[in-house]
């Protein structure tokens, strides 16, 4: 059984895979490559970023470019589904050293939430 849908999938094919394809946000992509290079270089995980900005800015994108660009795997989820600390312990639990975690509208999570994380 497929686990995303055909406009999943067609979304996810549509975005670019790293730095390379990501067009304008120079200063951010030229920051990001920093971080990455010098995470690898430590060989470290990438400490925390956030992301913010209106819809359609690209968000999403910068972190599977970022997940591509440390080798790491991308889980992504969205604030409103994480409704109780277990939700959020339950995502926590199941993530692998060097995961990282994209929670997509941050700024719908319940302030009890934001204090667990």
């Amino acid at each position: 059984m497929e686990k995303y849908s055909f406009d999943e999938t067609y979304e996810t094919s549509l975005r670019p895979s790293n730095f390379d394809g990501y067009i304008g946000q120079e200063s951010i992509k030229k920051n990001l490559n920093v971080f990455i290079a010098a995470a690898k270089k430590r060989n470290e995980c990438l400490d925390h970023i956030l992301f913010s900005g209106p819809a359609g800015l690209g968000k999403t994108t910068l972190a599977n470019i970022i997940s591509y660009e440390m080798g790491a795997n991308i889980k992504t989820t969205a604030a409103p589904m994480i409704e109780k600390s277990g939700d959020l312990a339950a995502i926590l639990t199941n993530l692998s050293e060097g995961d990282i975690l994209f929670i997509d509208e941050i700024h719908r999570l319940s302030p009890a939430i934001e204090e667990v994380l």
